[in-house]
């Protein structure tokens, strides 16, 4: 596709910043998805009220509200973005289907940890460690399903 206008980005020059800006937000999405639940792990055995406990309430909140939130926002709006400019992505195309199932999965999981930091903050969890480390496991396993969808689209 070519510029109508001299000096003018044809839109599939877009396309590849908004795809490039697209995989920039989910890495920094997933690096907060994948490191909050481990501070969880730790917060667990920080004695409530203790200086080491507030530390972590600090550091869940600013991974929260500084890096995951923000991350999570972009790669909606540069994945919805492609979609628009680029709507045949939709026609038979199952693995994006399947991707947009478990992207909205993972935004569920970005509620849930959510929510933990406000429990946290407030010196009310009544969750193990286990529950965490386990809960640490669901975005990594969401992740490589996406990037095998993404890369492969096996249907």
């Amino acid at each position: 596709m070519q510029a109508s206008n001299k000096g003018e980005l044809p839109v599939m020059d877009y396309y590849l910043w908004i795809k490039a800006l697209h995989v920039i937000s989910v890495i920094a999405w997933m690096a907060g998805q994948l490191y909050l639940p481990r501070l969880f792990v730790y917060h667990c055995e920080a004695p409530v009220g203790s200086a080491q406990s507030e530390t972590f309430k600090v550091m869940e909140r600013r991974l929260l509200k500084a890096i995951m939130n923000p991350a999570m926002i972009a790669t909606w709006l540069f994945g919805i973005t492609m979609i628009a400019l680029d709507p045949g992505l939709l026609k038979g195309a199952g693995w994006l289907h399947a991707k947009l199932t478990l992207v909205l999965i993972l935004s569920g999981v970005h509620g849930v940890l959510s929510k933990y930091v406000r429990v946290f903050a407030n010196d009310a969890n009544t969750k193990p460690q286990k529950f965490f480390r386990i809960l640490n496991e669901v975005p990594t396993l969401l992740m490589i399903i996406i990037v095998i969808l993404v890369i492969v689209r096996p249907f």
